[in-house]
């Protein structure tokens, strides 16, 4: 479980240099590399036997690293009409 944690977050990192175009993959690449960090802690503290406040505060940042990202995108989509990050520079 250990090992599909990590190559989940290995294989998230590759499709976050590849789909690095649409703001929307980009944040999705995000939240599924958080998702196997949380997994991969969870699975930690369960095997030291430590407590779930370490789990609880990565869950608490992936919240937020998600409801920034949305507010960003919606913002960006409204001004710009599209999510390509092409299009956010000017020059």
């Amino acid at each position: 479980m250990m090992i599909t944690s990590m190559y989940s977050y290995m294989m998230t990192t590759v499709s976050m240099m590849i789909m690095r175009k649409h703001t929307l993959m980009s944040l999705l690449s995000l939240e599924f590399m958080m998702m196997s960090i949380m997994m991969l802690t969870m699975i930690l503290c369960l095997k030291m036997k430590f407590s779930m406040y370490m789990f609880v505060f990565i869950m608490t940042f992936m919240v937020c690293e998600g409801v920034l990202g949305l507010s960003t995108l919606v913002n960006m989509i409204r001004c710009q009409g599209n999510d390509f990050m092409n299009s956010s520079f000017s020059w």
